[in-house]
């Protein structure tokens, strides 16, 4: 049986470890071939090294600052050489930062929204052509998945520079659906919000309570009385990378536990 996203080209960002690992490994379960790409390389290419065991040559792994237009020029070349085109981008990188409003520097603040925010722009701008072409020639849906946040909707006392640029990756993405949209490409493009998920952004958190007390101190705030796990988020990458979700644009995909609905 083929997978859900057979024949498709993706790349992820900030996928040696966390949410992007996870996204990469389902995506390549799943019959694509993902570029995987973090400014951890050794960490990329671990993850690559693990992919390719079970599917000789599909992935390959990428050095990539994604605050930076020329690395991300050539992070799309080099998909592009390895794999002939691109179908699904998935902006997963990503930084926190938990700090009362009156502490955060200006330096703090411009560094989490190059990162949160300009990373996903300048993907979803120089990504477009590529996509564009590749769905033209192999007749496969193209799809942007922008990794928001629950923060990106609901407010924190002392996440100001965060849910500002989670905020903003959610408007975007609304805004790249309708382009895509109107210019005719063939590209869809979303946003998902995780809640707490078991990642390395939570490590400042363990360091302080230890893990088991952090996960549950976090979970006490999610309806379904847990924090979530990787596969979670990466099932709904999946899903919107996949033609099953071929009439879902310019949505947002929340994978929260509930908290949204209190």
């Amino acid at each position: 049986m083929a997978g859900r996203v057979e024949g498709k080209v993706a790349l992820i960002t900030g996928a040696a470890q966390g949410l992007g690992e996870a996204a990469a490994r389902m995506l390549a379960r799943e019959g694509a071939r993902v570029a995987v790409t973090d400014v951890n390389v050794a960490g990329a290419e671990r993850v690559v090294a693990s992919i390719n065991e079970d599917r000789s040559g599909a992935a390959i792994a990428v050095g990539h600052d994604v605050t930076s237009e020329t690395e991300w020029v050539e992070a799309l070349n080099a998909t592009e050489r390895a794999f002939g085109g691109l179908h699904v981008l998935v902006n997963n990188a990503g930084i926190g930062l938990t700090k009362d409003l009156e502490d955060v520097t200006l330096q703090e603040w411009r560094q989490v929204h190059a990162i949160d925010l300009d990373g996903v722009f300048l993907g979803c701008k120089l990504a477009i052509p590529l996509i564009a072409r590749s769905v033209k020639e192999t007749g496969l849906g193209g799809s942007i998945v922008n990794i928001s946040s629950i923060s990106g909707i609901i407010a924190g006392h002392n996440m100001a520079a965060y849910n500002s640029a989670k905020a903003a990756v959610r408007h975007l993405s609304k805004s790249v659906a309708l382009y895509c949209a109107r210019k005719g490409y063939g590209i869809r493009s979303n946003s998902v919000h995780p809640v707490f998920i078991a990642t390395p952004i939570l490590d400042p958190l363990v360091a302080r309570y230890g893990r088991d007390a952090a996960y549950a101190k976090l979970g006490r705030q999610v309806p379904l009385g847990h924090i979530g796990e990787p596969d979670d988020i990466a099932y709904a990458v999946l899903y919107l990378a996949s033609d099953e979700s071929k009439f879902v644009t310019g949505a947002e995909l929340k994978v929260d536990g509930g908290i949204s609905a209190m």
